[in-house]
């Protein structure tokens, strides 16, 4: 896991790095609020309110209240603080009933707390029923967006478009996005549908108990990080990378309980071992994380075609090789999970990594295909797509290219190995069955890009 110091955040956390800050208008970088096992769902009571009609506000109480959360349905008197506001935006259907979000939102944006949540739902927009339904419920993305530019002090903004039909679909999401765990994602737009089997969370600490997941590239950085969080909530995870990093594999297999396998993705034989392997020694897989990945950097006028087709071979060509021979072998069904891993390279581009924005571009493509493959069998596929995270590699940049970076988000911070661990965490779980074919960035709201 890295330890990489973020020096601009500690200094600027002391008061003459503060004034400083402040006089210069520097971004403001608070440390964000992690998860730790028996860590309460929020730290502070939730705010909810509607528009009239909504169709999701008895869902939403009844999960705030299992989840043990302080509801309310009017701001109490004084400056006390909220951890969360929710609003059910599923009941404004034209353009003047967006008033609604101003009415809730303007009097009590000001008392969201530290590391706090703004949580948005809403009917995609092609549901809506009606044109001004349509119109107005797109218009819930330029809202949260902007205002997760606005928040501060590492408080999120998210919108969930849930489907009719999904209204039951929704506590692993609205879990996770009020909780700790998604301390990197904002601004990000989710779809919750009526397809895939959600299967009940009988634990909420360990909802992966019993569960086999096999993650790519796990010998170290954020493939380490997913080992460590899937076997936290109780997989037996199953840690692959190539031979070459055998050792630093084994310990992390041995470290989790989990089991190592070294395998080269780029094999031909590649997906047939790993569906034999699967098959006899753990019975199938439920969790199949495409993660292992790499870079070969050169503008594409200096780049050597064997650098494109090593990165195409990695990043892109094996997780459509392996998906096909494990839905062929039935190893994939119903209730399967696969996770892929996409970049905010594959969707805004970066300077010399035409291979691998293509790529990546590519693992979107490949989330877009599958989906309605998966729905059919009533399982799902997703992607993450990291921003800035703190690894070995971005600790290796030169200082002014890595703190811009750190710095080019709504959070003005780079993320953690676990921030993309836990996003693929929630993919993975029993309940979150009505996520198919989402791509969900793990930026701080990135400001490149869409």
């Amino acid at each position: 896991m890295s330890r990489i110091a973020d020096r601009y955040q500690q200094l600027t956390a002391t008061p003459p790095g503060r004034f400083v800050q402040q006089r210069l208008g520097l971004p403001e970088s608070t440390p964000l609020r992690r998860y730790e096992p028996g860590q309460p769902l929020l730290e502070g009571p939730a705010l909810v309110g509607g528009a009239p009609d909504g169709r999701l506000g008895k869902v939403i109480d009844d999960i705030l209240k299992r989840a043990g959360v302080d509801a309310h349905k009017e701001a109490p008197e004084g400056d006390g603080r909220f951890a969360a506001l929710v609003f059910d935006a599923t009941g404004i259907t034209s353009s003047e009933g967006l008033r609604a979000l101003y009415d809730f939102f303007h009097p009590t944006i000001r008392r969201l707390g530290d590391c706090g949540r703004v949580i948005v739902l809403g009917t995609p927009p092609e549901q809506a029923g009606s044109i001004p339904g349509q119109i107005a419920q797109r218009a819930l993305e330029g809202f949260t967006r902007s205002v997760g530019k606005e928040i501060r002090h590492g408080a999120t903004s998210q919108l969930v478009y849930v489907e009719p039909g999904a209204e039951d679909r929704i506590e692993s999401t609205l879990r996770f996005l009020l909780s700790s765990k998604s301390a990197y994602v904002s601004a990000q737009v989710i779809r919750i549908g009526k397809d895939g089997a959600v299967q009940e969370t009988k634990d909420w600490e360990r909802p992966l108990d019993g569960v086999v997941a096999v993650v790519t590239g796990a010998s170290r950085g954020i493939g380490e990080a997913m080992a460590r969080v899937l076997a936290r909530d109780g997989a037996h995870v199953v840690c692959i990378d190539i031979q070459a990093q055998g050792e630093a594999l084994a310990e992390v297999a041995n470290s989790i309980g989990g089991s190592a396998l070294a395998l080269d993705v780029t094999a031909k034989d590649a997906p047939e071992a790993l569906s034999s392997y699967l098959k006899e020694r753990h019975g199938g897989a439920q969790i199949i994380v495409h993660n292992a990945g790499i870079t070969r950097d050169k503008t594409l006028a200096r780049m050597k075609p064997e650098l494109w087709d090593a990165v195409i071979a990695v990043n892109l060509t094996s997780q459509e090789r392996i998906t096909d021979r494990l839905l062929e072998d039935g190893i994939i069904g119903e209730g399967g999970r696969v996770i892929t891993v996409s970049s905010i390279a594959g969707i805004a581009g970066n300077r010399g990594q035409t291979n691998y924005g293509t790529s990546k571009a590519g693992v979107i493509g490949l989330v877009n295909a599958y989906a309605p493959v998966m729905a059919e069998r009533g399982a799902t596929i997703n992607a993450v797509a990291p921003g800035f995270i703190e690894t070995q590699m971005t600790a290796a940049m030169p200082l002014m290219v890595r703190e811009v970076g750190r710095r080019l988000n709504s959070l003005a911070q780079g993320g953690k190995p676990v921030d993309v661990a836990e996003t693929v965490a929630w993919f993975a779980a029993p309940g979150s069955g009505g996520v198919n074919g989402n791509v969900v960035r793990v930026c701080g709201q990135s400001l490149l890009g869409a």
